[in-house]
């Protein structure tokens, strides 16, 4: 009987330890602030879900403005040497890790914020780009293609010879160049004062960041050529991801992927068509769309580059290819 008693109580005290055990805490970094458009579309929804239903076995906690690190670059190497467990990545700024991503980049081929996130979260869920071996892939998003706002008159291609504009992306570079402008890198943190104190004339940026980094205060021309869109990502350390309980993985997972990409758009729309609607409505600004004759031009030029880009390796030709097949499948249903 006493044997009996003793098992129990064993057995109690461990039913009271696991109980009480505190979840394990995952810690997320993200460079900018809670307000930004990229925090809200991309993090937020994920975050949110994720320690709804995980609660008492995982927690994420968000680490803002660079808490964890400054450089908005590494924050893929703060993921594998551990400082942070999952962080928010622009691939652009390691495009050496993320080479492939080039094709997401690729001037004129996406027509819009959705068709690029689309294809992108297709190719992620197919491990077809490389670079990702030490992650588990989050989300994979993609901003509306970038467009060209300016503080002088640029109303169209003929008004982008020789004016220095701001670029994200070496396919941008190639196309604005093409075009006749004189491309310049250029961290988005650094536009507004770019602009400002007239070392650029303009940038190419998708709507938002207009507001989120103040550069709507010195353009107030917006030509609304798009070129391309930036790959925006959400990664985990796959070491860490392989070390949770099955159950925690699978809830990670089922808010992953094509929910987050989803949650990605609607979010990351609603404030784009916001600001737009906001730029055009304002009577000291001009919002410009291209004419018939620019937007063919201007997609003779894209066409040429990503043709060229293809020419570079059989695997970029692959990729382009695959892209474009699923692109003519995607327009085909609409």
């Amino acid at each position: 009987m006493l044997n009996l008693l003793a098992r129990c109580a064993v057995i109690f005290l461990a039913l009271i330890s696991a109980s009480a055990a505190e979840p394990v805490k995952l810690k997320l970094a993200f460079p900018s602030s809670d307000r930004s458009t990229s925090y809200l579309a991309a993090v937020k929804p994920f975050v949110d879900a994720v320690n709804a239903e995980a609660r008492g076995q995982i927690e994420i906690e968000t680490y803002f403005s660079g808490a964890l690190g400054k450089d908005p670059a590494q924050q893929p190497q703060l993921v594998l040497d551990g400082t942070a467990d999952i962080a928010y990545v622009v691939t652009g700024l390691t495009r050496n890790r993320f080479a492939d991503n080039a094709i997401i980049e690729m001037p004129g081929l996406f027509a819009s914020m959705r068709e690029s996130v689309a294809v992108f979260t297709q190719l992620m869920a197919a491990n077809a780009l490389q670079g990702y071996e030490d992650y588990t892939v989050i989300g994979a998003y993609v901003t509306e293609p970038e467009t060209i706002h300016s503080n002088i008159p640029i109303r169209s291609l003929n008004d982008l010879k020789d004016k220095r504009i701001r670029v994200n992306n070496p396919g941008e570079a190639a196309a604005l160049e093409k075009l006749g402008a004189q491309p310049v890198f250029l961290p988005v943190t650094k536009i507004s004062e770019a602009i400002g104190n007239g070392s650029i004339d303009g940038a190419l940026v998708p709507p938002s960041p207009l507001v989120d980094y103040g550069i709507k205060r010195v353009a107030t021309y917006h030509y609304l050529l798009g070129i391309s869109g930036a790959p925006l990502m959400v990664l985990m350390n796959r070491k860490t991801f392989d070390r949770l309980p099955k159950s925690a993985q699978a809830i990670i997972l089922k808010y992953s992927g094509a929910w987050s990409a989803g949650r990605f758009m609607d979010t990351y729309e609603a404030v784009e068509n916001s600001i737009m609607g906001e730029l055009k409505s304002d009577p000291k600004r001009q919002v410009i769309i291209p004419s018939p004759s620019d937007l063919d031009a201007a997609n003779a030029v894209f066409a040429a580059i990503a043709d060229d880009w293809a020419s570079k390796s059989e695997r970029n030709a692959e990729l382009l290819k695959t892209v474009r097949a699923e692109l003519t499948k995607m327009r085909s249903t609409r």
